[in-house]
């Protein structure tokens, strides 16, 4: 009996010495960077375990050269453009280390081969990602001031040192040189993207000039213009000539047209304008407020606010370093794709402004709008396009009942706005046109369905997760 006993114990000593070991090697795969150094040991280390801190450092760089008024020499760079490529970018230079994902060679037009990590070898995520996404506004931003270019170097080294001090030199260098790499072949890829064909002199097409249609000013004489500073330059009315990042992101995303032109009373086109002129005599404080946070100038326009809005949210959700990523790559894949197809949408309606039929048909001659009409057609609304869009794609990767606040335009003296939800936010942005004026009701609510439909589309046919 003695002896039975005896070996009992020894067992369930042995046994319990084993879990222990398994214990403590999990427990060191989980400790954080700072903690568990990084040797040549394979990829220990994944990106799971280390902050999102580095794509939030480099979101608020960001902002500093696409706040309006821009820093002299930050160039024209669009917002959605630096966004969807620095987000595929940050993406691929960490998606070795996230052994449920993949990349996403394959599933983008004419993307090209990523490269891939030394087999068997370590490597610092958040140090890849640095290099990465340091590289990309070197490339994105080449007009940018000295001053940006010297805060560009300045955080990249800043992140560096503090990596270095996390792992070996042979593990940060090869992690640099990874996410240089990666910088190089995805910028290479949007150098073609036909970006640099949108702007090109613009004379509407003899069937969209009439009453019916979108003109690039109110009037001689007037002093307001449909595109802000008072220029009568079109935007983007050659977003045609813009390669779609996803294949098939346009499939079913024909919209609904608006109703036809008519300038009889009680015709559904006269109501349509007469509810933007009625809201506009009946705003309230709170509407006021609404669509003042989300014009954009002074601030961040052309879609620079939702970079705001990712880093803030990210902070807020306290996201790691793989969380952090695929909110980026989503967001940024949405933005661009949605936005092209948006301004495809307005050249193939152009059509008429409230601001023109308000005037013009109603009879009301001095209306204004709250503040200046941009530079290009009426249908669909780009603000609820983008908005929908980005808000589909951070239901995805942070749910549905997301609560935050947002203090982006604090520095501006308008006060934070919070939401349940980031549809709940997208529905204000689209609202937000009605009441400055800008936009009929129905094309804030198409607009919406259309950026809804085109990331849904996206997350069908781009293939993050692996099989």
């Amino acid at each position: 009996m003695k002896k039975i006993t005896l070996v009992t114990s020894f067992l369930f000593m042995m046994l319990f010495s084993c879990q222990k070991n398994v214990e403590e090697q999990a427990t060191r795969k989980e400790l954080p960077s700072s903690v568990n150094k990084n040797k040549d040991h394979g990829h220990l280390q994944q990106t799971k375990m280390f902050s999102g801190d580095v794509v939030i450092r480099w979101l608020n760089m960001q902002l500093d050269m696409l706040r309006v008024p821009l820093a002299a020499g930050a160039g024209s760079q669009g917002a959605n453009r630096a966004m969807a490529y620095c987000g595929i970018a940050a993406y691929e230079s960490v998606v070795p280390g996230m052994p449920a994902y993949q990349t996403l060679n394959g599933q983008l037009n004419d993307f090209p081969e990523m490269p891939v990590t030394d087999p068997g070898k370590g490597y610092h995520w958040a140090a890849s990602a640095n290099a990465a996404i340091a590289e990309m506004n070197r490339k994105l931003f080449p007009t940018a001031s000295a001053a940006n270019k010297t805060q560009i170097d300045n955080l990249e080294n800043t992140l560096q040192a503090n990596y270095a001090a996390e792992t070996d030199n042979a593990t940060l260098q090869r992690s640099i040189a990874f996410g240089k790499e990666v910088a190089t072949r995805v910028f290479a890829w949007a150098v073609a993207d036909g970006s640099g064909n949108v702007n090109g002199p613009y004379v509407p097409q003899p069937q969209f000039v009439g009453p019916a249609f979108w003109v690039q000013s109110v009037g001689a004489g007037s002093s307001l213009v449909t595109t802000p500073p008072n220029s009568p330059q079109a935007t983007n009315p050659f977003a045609s000539q813009i390669r779609l990042i996803v294949p098939g992101v346009t499939n079913g995303t024909a919209l609904e047209p608006p109703p036809a032109y008519s300038t009889i009373p009680g015709s559904p086109f006269f109501e349509m304008a007469k509810e933007v002129y009625d809201k506009s005599q009946a705003l309230t404080p709170a509407q006021t407020a609404m669509a003042l946070y989300h014009r954009d100038a002074p601030g961040y326009p052309g879609g620079g606010h939702f970079v705001a809005i990712l880093s803030q949210v990210l902070a807020k959700a306290g996201a790691t370093l793989d969380v952090a990523v695929l909110a980026y790559a989503k967001t940024g894949i949405a933005t661009f794709d949605a936005i092209a197809i948006c301004f495809v949408n307005k050249y193939n309606y152009n059509l008429v402004r409230p601001i023109n039929y308000i005037r013009n048909v109603m009879g009301y001659g001095s209306w204004n709008t709250l503040f200046n009409t941009p530079g290009h057609p009426e249908f669909p609304s780009a603000h609820a396009v983008n908005g929908a869009a980005i808000a589909t794609m951070l239901t995805n990767v942070l749910g549905n009942n997301f609560q935050f606040t947002l203090h982006s335009y604090d520095y501006l003296g308008l006060p934070a706005r919070s939401y349940n939800s980031f549809h709940e936010m997208a529905k204000e942005m689209a609202d937000s046109r009605v009441f400055a004026g800008r936009h009929y009701q129905a094309s804030c609510d198409k607009g919406t369905w259309l950026g809804n439909k085109i990331s849904q589309n996206i997350l069908s046919k781009v293939k993050f997760l692996k099989d």
